[in-house]
């Protein structure tokens, strides 16, 4: 199925094999073919402790935590002692990325910043996803604009996410300024698929000026409505880029604790795609 999508998109189609629906054409396709590293001029990494307070390192072009293998991308979360470059004896405790001389895990994260953004369209991945009290994988998006704007008033779209502590639950969220977790106002909904974590699945958004709706396996469970006040409640009108990851505890994904014994633990991608309207 890999093979001929990526032939059709070759050939100029502007249909789809997939359930993505003909008023759809594919833009951008990463199929995670050639073993190795990801391909740099499409993918850069997170490095270090980066959000959250959660517990990985994230490693740059670390084959042991990220690498392509039988036609697929590997997110792997490692329990190890792993030394923080950042460290900083006399730093401040509550300073998370530079307090700890030595992670307990590492893990991967790569994202599409600085090589290639969209502004609307349907953004898919088909991916089987970690399991365990203490997984937090996602697959989501964030503003192009957020180094300069700021979180959340960048926007962050999250196509999934899911943490350990709620098994075969699927998680479709946004987050602004006017809506977000901080607040405890983020406008999102979930779905309870049986195997979920066992697997691998469709997850998708379909983002147009009007409304981003979720989906996961092509079933639609939640549309978030453009409510025309501004930016505070929709700062999606322009560019966004992916991120996938896999973190390790933090303040969501180890709300109740961190099961040591199930690691290493994976997020396997067989492939992002990109389509937007004819």
């Amino acid at each position: 199925m890999k093979k001929l999508c990526l032939l059709a998109a070759l050939c100029g189609l502007t249909t789809t094999l997939l359930a993505a629906g003909p008023e759809w054409k594919l833009v951008w396709a990463e199929e995670f073919n050639q073993p190795g590293l990801p391909d740099p001029s499409r993918w850069d990494y997170e490095t270090g402790f980066v959000r959250n307070g959660e517990l990985q390192y994230y490693t740059r072009a670390r084959k042991e935590n990220v690498r392509i293998e039988n036609g697929h991308l590997i997110l792997e979360a490692i329990k190890e002692k792993y030394p923080n470059p950042a460290y900083k004896a006399d730093g401040r405790k509550e300073d998370s990325k530079r307090s700890r001389e030595f992670a307990e895990y590492t893990s991967g994260s790569i994202t599409t910043k600085g090589k290639v953004t969209w502004q609307y369209g349907r953004i898919e991945a088909m991916a089987k996803i970690p399991k365990g009290r203490g997984m937090w994988p996602a697959i989501w998006m964030l503003g192009d604009k957020s180094d300069g704007k700021g979180w959340p008033a960048c926007g962050e779209i999250d196509i999934m996410e899911y943490v350990g502590h709620e098994p075969a639950v699927a998680h479709g969220t946004v987050h602004t300024e006017k809506f977000n977790h901080i607040k405890k106002t983020q406008k999102g909904s979930t779905v309870k698929v049986p195997g979920l974590e066992d697997a691998f699945h469709l997850y998708a958004i379909e983002w147009t000026p009007k409304e981003i709706s979720f989906f996961v396996d092509d079933k639609k469970y939640y549309t978030f409505a453009n409510d025309g006040t501004g930016d505070a409640a929709w700062p999606f009108d322009k560019p966004f880029y992916i991120i996938l990851n896999v973190a390790v505890g933090g303040a969501w994904g180890g709300a109740k604790g961190v099961d040591a014994t199930i690691f290493p633990q994976r997020m396997e991608v067989d492939y992002v795609r990109v389509y937007q309207q004819k």
